[in-house]
C-alpha cells in the first residue's frame, strides 16, 4: 500500500511544555500520521472525547493531572480500552513507578532526552498495529455480513424447498384422489361382473383384464404416494405374523398383467413347511410385487423369472432372478436410487417411473431387512436378494375363502352409501345389494345426513370430499344427533396419515382408500355394527 493511500492514525501528544510538544511533532512528522497536541491533561481529555485516538504520547509529570492519573481516566473509557499509551519521563522511574504506569494502561516508556529514531520506531509499530487491527476488523465485518447474507439466503432457500415439498405432497395427494375416484367404480363394476360370472369365456376374460389393470394402476398410485411418505418419514407399518407363501401368492397375482403381457415364464420355489415373517402384509406384498414387476419389465418378451424362498439361520432369503438386460457395474451402485432406471429405452414404454426398487429398499429396511442387487453385467440378467428376520412356523392355516363367497355369506344389513361420484356410489350399491343388503344412496353431504338420521343404517360408507357438508362434518353431526351405534367408514381418494387422523377425530370408525376391493369390502361388512 502506498504511503499516501494509508489511513492516517491519530496520535495525541500531551505535555505541559510547548517546546517539547513541538519537538515531538518534528520527530514524528515524517511518519505522515495525524498529530494532535494538548498542553494539559484537561485539554487531552477534550480531544479524546471528540476524536478516535489509538496512540497517546504523554509526559508523566504534569500539573493538576499527571500522566498516571490521565492514563487511568483514559483506560476507563470503553472506546479506549485498546489505546496504546507511551509515557515520556525526564526523571528516573523506579520499578514501582513503572508498575504503576503499566497498571494504569501504559504500553511503553521513553526517557528524556528522547532519541528521535527510537521514538519513531516505537510509534510506527503501534500505528501499523492499529491499521492492521482496523483492517482485520473491517474484513471480519465483511465476512460476518457475507455469512449473514448467505445464512439468510440458505434460510430462504430452505423455506422455498419446504414450500415446494409441501406443494409436491399436496399435488400427489390431489393426484391420488383424482385417480382413485374413477378407479372405484371400475373395481366395483369388475366385482359385480365376478359375482355374476357366467360361462362366456370372452366376458370373463374382459372382467379379468379390467381387474388386473385396475390393480396395476392402483399400485402405481400407491407407489407414488408411498415415496412421498417415506421421504418425510411418515410411513407406518401395521405389523402382524404373516406367512411367506401368502405374501408371494398375492404379489404374483398383482403382477400377472405384466408377466402375462410379456409372455414370461414364472417359477416359484417355496419351503415345504410354512415360513412366517413379522411385518405389514400389504407392504411385504408390495416389496415382492415391485421386484417381480422389475424383473418382468427389464427382459425381452418370452423371458423367465425365478422366485425362490430359503432359510439362512434366523433370516429368510427371498431371491428374484431374471434373464434380462442386466445391470452394468457403473449403474449397479445406484440401482436403488429414486427415479433410477438402468437401460431406459423408448422401446419399453411401460418401464414405469423408476421408483419401484427405491420404494422396495426403503420398505425392506423398515422391516429390519436388507436388499442386494447382483448382475454379471449387461445382457446377463440380474438378481435381487432380500433378507428378512423370520419367526417360527405357525399352526396350520385353513384354506382361504374367496372374497365373493365371503360377501354372499354375510348377514344382511341396512347400509347407506354417500358419494358425489355417482358411478362409484351406484356401483358400490349394486355390489352390496347383490350380497343381500338394503342399500340407500346419497350424493350430497346434507342429503346423506338426512337419510342417515331417518333410516339409522348399521353401516355408512361416507366419502370425504362432498359438496355442501363434507364427510367430516356429516360424521360429526350424525354422531351429535344420535347416530352412535352405526359403523361409519370413510371411503376417500385421500389416504395420508393426516387424513386418517382427521377422520378418527371426526368420529369415523375406519378409513378406507378408494378403490375398495372385494376383500376389503367383505372385511368391513363383517365387523360388528356399533362403535
Amino acid at each position: 500500500m502506498k504511503a499516501e493511500d494509508k489511513e492516517k492514525v491519530n496520535i495525541l501528544l500531551v505535555d505541559d511544555q510547548w517546546g517539547k510538544l513541538l519537538a515531538y511533532e518534528a520527530m514524528l512528522g515524517e511518519l505522515g500520521e495525524n498529530l494532535i497536541k494538548a498542553g494539559s491533561g484537561k485539554e487531552a481529555l477534550e480531544h479524546l472525547l471528540k476524536t478516535d485516538i489509538p496512540i497517546v504520547l504523554m509526559d508523566v509529570s504534569m500539573p493538576e493531572l499527571d500522566g498516571f492519573e490521565l492514563a487511568e481516566i483514559i483506560r476507563q473509557h470503553p472506546r479506549y480500552q485498546k489505546t496504546a499509551i507511551i509515557f515520556v519521563s525526564a526523571v528516573h522511574l523506579t520499578d514501582m513507578d513503572r508498575l504503576k504506569g503499566y497498571q494504569s494502561g501504559a504500553v511503553d516508556y521513553v526517557s528524556v532526552p528522547v532519541i528521535p529514531e527510537l521514538l519513531r520506531a516505537k510509534v510506527r509499530v503501534f500505528a501499523e498495529l492499529h491499521r492492521k487491527t482496523r483492517e482485520f476488523e473491517r474484513l471480519n465485518r465483511e465476512l460476518e455480513a457475507r455469512v449473514a447474507e448467505r445464512t439468510a439466503k440458505q434460510l430462504e432457500l430452505t423455506e422455498e424447498l419446504r414450500q415446494a415439498d409441501r406443494r409436491k405432497d399436496e399435488f400427489l395427494a390431489f393426484l391420488g384422489h383424482e385417480l382413485r375416484n374413477p378407479l372405484a367404480p371400475i373395481v366395483n363394476a369388475a366385482s359385480i361382473m365376478k359375482l355374476k360370472a357366467g360361462n362366456d369365456p370372452e366376458l370373463n376374460w374382459c372382467r379379468e383384464v379390467i381387474e388386473r389393470q385396475a390393480r396395476q394402476l392402483t399400485r402405481l398410485v400407491d407407489d407414488l404416494l408411498d415415496v412421498s411418505r417415506i421421504t418425510r418419514g411418515a410411513i407406518t407399518l401395521r405389523s402382524e405374523p404373516v406367512e411367506v407363501a401368502t405374501i408371494v401368492a398375492q404379489a404374483v397375482e398383482s403382477c400377472r398383467p405384466t408377466i402375462d403381457t410379456r409372455r414370461h415364464g414364472l417359477t416359484v420355489t417355496l419351503p415345504d413347511t410354512p415360513r412366517v415373517l413379522l411385518g405389514d402384509p400389504a407392504r411385504l406384498t408390495q416389496i415382492v410385487a415391485n421386484l417381480l414387476t422389475n424383473a418382468a419389465k427389464y427382459q425381452d418378451d418370452g423371458g423367465h423369472i425365478e422366485l425362490s424362498v430359503t432359510d439362512d439361520g434366523n433370516e429368510l432369503v427371498l431371491i428374484v432372478r431374471d434373464r434380462g438386460i442386466g445391470i452394468t457395474p457403473e449403474i449397479l451402485p445406484t440401482v436403488f436410487d429414486l427415479f433410477s432406471q438402468a437401460g431406459r429405452s423408448r422401446h419399453r414404454p411401460d418401464e414405469g417411473l423408476g421408483i419401484g426398487l427405491s420404494l422396495a429398499k426403503n420398505l425392506i429396511e423398515l422391516h429390519g431387512g436388507t436388499i442386494e442387487a447382483q448382475s454379471a453385467g449387461e445382457g446377463k440378467g440380474s438378481a435381487f436378494v432380500v433378507r428378512l428376520p423370520r419367526l417360527g412356523a405357525p399352526q396350520a392355516v385353513p384354506p382361504a375363502v374367496p372374497p365373493e363367497a365371503q360377501l354372499l355369506g354375510i348377514a344382511p344389513k341396512r347400509i347407506l352409501v354417500v358419494d358425489d361420484n355417482k358411478d362409484a356410489a351406484e356401483s358400490l350399491a349394486v355390489l352390496l345389494r347383490m350380497g343381500g343388503h338394503a342399500v340407500s344412496v346419497a350424493h350430497e353431504g346434507g342429503q346423506g345426513l338426512e337419510v342417515a338420521l331417518a333410516e339409522k343404517p348399521a353401516i355408512v360408507f361416507l366419502d370425504i370430499d362432498l359438496p355442501g357438508l363434507d364427510g367430516y362434518e356429516v360424521c360429526r353431526l350424525a354422531r351429535e344427533r344420535g347416530l352412535t351405534d352405526a359403523r361409519i367408514i370413510a371411503v376417500s381418494g385421500y389416504g395420508q396419515d393426516a387424513d386418517r387422523e382427521r377422520s378418527k377425530a371426526a368420529g369415523f370408525d375406519g378409513h378406507s382408500v378408494k378403490p375398495v376391493g372385494l376383500g376389503e369390502l367383505t372385511r368391513l361388512l363383517g365387523v360388528p355394527a356399533g362403535r
